[in-house]
């Protein structure tokens, strides 16, 4: 811990408890609202994009698994961000969890925020979410999912039109330190880490 604060176990308790009433969330609420309507936007966002990122853990135990798609054993950020690439929800969960159980933990998540959001109407998200998925979200939660396809016949990388946003917003987190891989033994403080480190990310843009 730097020398100017307190000993890193008071810090860590007040980091907890925090993380347990939701002030994290609250932060990100209100400096997000802040950094949208500094540029001119609306508070509450009309469209969002979602995705998951896999992460190795280290030995300190807590959930982790196997994702085989990624070759990587640890555990999948699951985010959903808006337009400017902020943060609106997060869910970290195993990385062995099928990426349209996970985005449905985090489509959850964001629904119980959802009065955060009253003009949020579309989320955009790429093809391994279509299908029944895409109904679901609609029945469910009465989003409409839009899918963004590469296009036919293209094998190499192109810039997808909505999906770059989230990709940045990992970029962000894991030019992050602590975040470069899990550290945690509990995911809700992978989640809450994660939180903390979009309010450095804004409070640095004032």
């Amino acid at each position: 811990m730097p020398n100017d604060l307190p000993p890193w176990k008071t810090v860590y308790y007040y980091f907890r408890k925090f993380q347990r009433l939701g002030i994290w969330q609250e932060l990100n609420d209100a400096l997000r609202e802040k950094s949208r309507a500094k540029v001119g936007r609306k508070l509450s966002p009309s469209a969002a994009i979602f995705d998951s990122q896999s992460v190795k853990t280290t030995l300190v135990g807590g959930q982790r698994g196997y994702d085989a798609g990624k070759a990587v054993k640890g555990r999948k950020r699951h985010i959903i961000v808006d337009t400017m690439g902020l943060l609106l929800a997060v869910v970290v969960h195993r990385a062995d969890i099928d990426e349209r159980r996970g985005a449905g933990f985090v489509l959850a998540r964001l629904s119980k925020l959802r009065v955060n959001f009253p003009r949020l109407s579309v989320i955009f998200a790429d093809g391994g979410y279509s299908g029944e998925f895409e109904t679901h979200v609609k029945k469910v939660y009465k989003w409409m999912l839009q899918i963004i396809r590469k296009p036919f016949g293209i094998k190499t990388f192109v810039l997808l039109p909505k999906r770059w946003i989230v990709e940045r917003t990992f970029a962000w987190l894991t030019h992050q330190r602590r975040l470069s891989v899990d550290y945690e033994r509990s995911v809700k403080v992978s989640e809450a880490m994660i939180q903390l480190a979009m309010v450095r990310i804004m409070i640095r843009r004032f």
